[in-house]
């Protein structure tokens, strides 16, 4: 293509010369084109030269108007890849221990917990299979909350059967058992040759496409409020003081994930001394679109304290038919402010007919053979709308904002 020279303005603006041809490619045919030129080569006819001048500034702006339109942030604040991108989350049923998959939208993923020791590999191979679901081939960071065997019990196994990037915890282990020291011992074994990523609270763990703040470790919590919240916490003033609790439960690491506006709380086993110790006087994370119920929903957690001042809009239970699942943790979290619906990975044995949700709502209905370790799948946008899908009869819903 020709070059073609603007020349400077001369004093008044006397005229403009386009020395060289026109493009080929701005006229549709040779006639139109050698009309152009014509116009071009006469200098001395003023009406030719104000179309020039008009040509030319037009052209200008044109060119100013498109840069400035591709400058422009959208004005959703998000990019149109961030509008149909997604957050995948496995509730994998570990029989009453926890295994939580995070896989982003860039590929990469986070594993909470890893389930239990034993039983042929059993919770080794169902998070295995959910992670070949999901398309990966190696699982970036574990997260192991705490030293306990339905937590931590699962690793060595996992370990050998899918790569694993990061290992996340919160330090040696602080319990007098010993169980919990022989389970520390293995967990120390699989990592002494890995990435080791000891956390405390305010950290950050770098996954790839979310956010994940860690608000409590080793027994320790956030100093200060999050995102702007902070706001008192009116649910404080009436809850019972609980007892200290000295095992690995209270010092499990717990983190928010963000996704856009989409945010998802996850305490581990945290129980309610430090739950409270947490949120009160005020409330340092503000709501919450979906809970992780803690413990399994066992009665040494979940203080209305806790889940009441979150406003979740939706709750996950990994419990197992009988462990967790207790009747007045089920009836603080159906309670909720604003909850929309309460999911569990079981039916609750303990929980009858008045402490379990409909049968659409959980993953395993039965036990024993008829227990066949379906899981809880959510899909979340960046929007803060999300479905919550049961694999076992592929039931269904949405919850927009």
């Amino acid at each position: 293509m020709d070059k073609v020279t603007l020349r400077p303005f001369q004093k008044r603006l006397s005229f403009v010369t386009i020395s060289a041809t026109v493009p080929q490619l701005a006229f549709r045919d040779n006639a139109e084109r050698r009309t152009m030129q014509g116009m071009l080569k006469t200098k001395n006819r003023p009406d030719k030269r104000i179309d020039l001048y008009r040509f030319a500034i037009y052209f200008c702006l044109c060119i100013l108007l498109a840069g400035i339109a591709l400058a422009a942030p959208p004005r959703s604040g998000k990019t149109k890849n961030q509008s149909d991108q997604t957050l995948q989350i496995f509730f994998i049923d570990v029989e009453g221990g926890q295994a939580t998959l995070f896989v982003t939208p860039a590929g990469q993923s986070m594993l909470i917990d890893t389930g239990w020791p034993g039983f042929d590999g059993r919770d080794a191979k169902r998070i295995v299979a959910a992670t070949k679901a999901a398309g990966l081939k190696k699982i970036d960071y574990v997260v192991i909350t705490h030293y306990h065997t339905d937590h931590v019990g699962g690793v060595a196994e996992l370990a050998k059967r899918i790569k694993i990037g990061t290992f996340v915890d919160h330090g040696p282990n602080q319990e007098d058992s010993d169980v919990t020291r022989k389970d520390f011992a293995t967990y120390q074994k699989v990592v002494e040759h890995s990435k080791r990523m000891i956390v405390k609270p305010e950290d950050k763990i770098p996954v790839e496409g979310m956010q994940v703040q860690v608000l409590t470790a080793a027994g320790e919590h956030l100093s200060a409020p999050i995102d702007g919240e902070g706001q008192p916490n009116e649910f404080c003033a009436s809850e019972p003081k609980p007892e200290d609790d000295p095992t690995e439960n209270a010092r499990s690491v717990g983190v928010l994930v963000k996704f856009g506006i989409f945010r998802v709380l996850d305490l581990g086993d945290l129980t309610k001394k430090k739950e409270i110790e947490l949120m009160c006087p005020s409330n340092p994370i503000g709501k919450i679109d979906l809970l992780v119920v803690s413990h399994h929903g066992w009665n040494q957690s979940s203080t209305a304290a806790l889940v009441h001042a979150l406003h979740p809009r939706v709750a996950i239970m990994d419990n197992g038919a009988r462990k967790g699942g207790s009747p007045n943790v089920w009836q603080t979290v159906h309670d909720s402010p604003g909850l929309e619906d309460l999911w569990q990975l079981h039916t609750s044995v303990e929980g009858g007919k008045e402490h379990n949700v409909a049968d659409d709502y959980i993953a395993n209905t039965g036990e024993g053979d008829q227990d066949k370790g379906y899981s809880l799948r959510v899909v979340a946008g960046w929007d803060g709308v999300f479905s919550v899908v049961n694999t076992r009869n592929n039931f269904e819903k949405t919850y927009r904002k």
